[in-house]
């Protein structure tokens, strides 16, 4: 599966990005392959290997802020591998035929 979240730290102010690398940091370590953009950070993985590390990087957040907000959207494709690449791949392919 390929998971797309965010964790959004509330009550903290505006300047939320310090809070955001705690939970990217817990994404990076995991081992997955993964991509971090300006909205969303997407795992690649096995279902519960890819849930466990999201419930880490909200854990994460949640240690330092008084409330989270997280947004999930999954592709659930169980015969696709390196998903992260190859959908983009097929759609550069598009583009410059």
């Amino acid at each position: 599966m390929i998971l797309a979240f965010s964790v959004t730290p509330l009550g903290v102010g505006e300047d939320v990005g310090e809070y955001v690398a705690d939970a990217v940091r817990v994404v990076r370590e995991s081992g997955l392959p993964h991509r971090t953009d300006a909205m969303f950070t997407s795992v690649e993985g096995e279902w519960d290997d890819v849930m466990a590390v999201v419930k880490r990087a909200v854990a994460a957040v949640e240690a330092r802020a008084p409330r989270v907000s997280v947004v999930m959207k999954a592709d659930i494709r169980p015969s696709v591998t390196d998903g992260l690449t190859s959908k983009v791949e097929t759609v550069e392919r598009y583009l410059s035929s």
